[in-house]
């Protein structure tokens, strides 16, 4: 039995998924459930003397709010089914926020949602230096995919 499950949602169906997967394995009261979402933060662009595509604080307030908002979605949803979760929303690249938690609260289990029609969980599998997130983490990895036909 897992003691401390982290999952990885996003607000997407395929992240969705891993909830539903988590729900699915019925952990014990005693488990502690970390739902996590990531904000990436928007790449600067240098060229020459001039920087492009630097976010203002407005949009900066209005991302964190809307993934807040996501957040708290996800973590009613496992409240409602029982479970002792504790959010987190942290910015960075996925996979090494990933890693950090699961060093830092001792993790047992990553879920992470999947979708059959997209390459290779891009989000969560793939950070900016094409780290795989199995390789950077030391417990296991549940992949959560939408059933067949789905």
């Amino acid at each position: 039995m897992y003691s401390k499950i982290l999952v990885a949602y996003n607000g997407t169906p395929e992240s969705r998924h891993a909830l539903q997967e988590c729900i699915r394995l019925t952990p014990g009261a005693n488990t502690q459930v970390h739902l996590l979402v990531v904000m990436t933060p928007t790449p600067i662009v240098l060229a020459g003397e001039f920087v492009a595509a630097v976010p203002t604080i407005d949009e900066e307030q209005a991302e964190r709010e809307a993934m807040s908002q996501v957040l708290e979605a996800g973590r009613r949803l496992l409240a409602e089914a029982g479970l002792n979760v504790t959010p987190h929303l942290e910015v960075g690249e996925p996979v090494t926020v990933i890693a950090d938690l699961v060093n830092k609260f001792g993790i047992d289990l990553v879920i992470v949602g999947h979708s059959r029609k997209k390459p290779f969980a891009l989000r969560w599998w793939r950070g900016s230096m094409d780290a795989v997130l199995v390789d950077k983490v030391r417990c296991s990895v549940l992949v959560a995919a939408e059933p067949k036909g789905g």
